[in-house]
């Protein structure tokens, strides 16, 4: 599984999603995800400053700002 979980350290928001990743692979079916703290790379900064956390699958993103289940459920079929 390719997820990608990008971040910043000290969002409320990326806090969130990573604690609703947790969950929902703890109630469907455990998922792994790789974690990138955006704040290490200019070019991902410039790229998801506004937006972490966001959620990928290889080059798609799934979500941003808030986790949305349904939408991990799709691509995960």
């Amino acid at each position: 599984m390719k997820l990608k979980f990008y971040y910043r350290e000290d969002c409320h928001l990326c806090d969130a999603m990573r604690k609703a990743l947790v969950v929902f692979s703890r109630n469907h079916k455990p998922i792994h995800w790789q974690e990138v703290d955006i704040d290490r790379d200019k070019n991902l900064i410039r790229r998801f400053d506004v937006l972490v956390p966001v959620l990928y699958f290889g080059d798609a993103e799934i979500c941003h700002h808030f986790f949305d289940e349904k939408a991990l459920l799709i691509v995960l079929k």
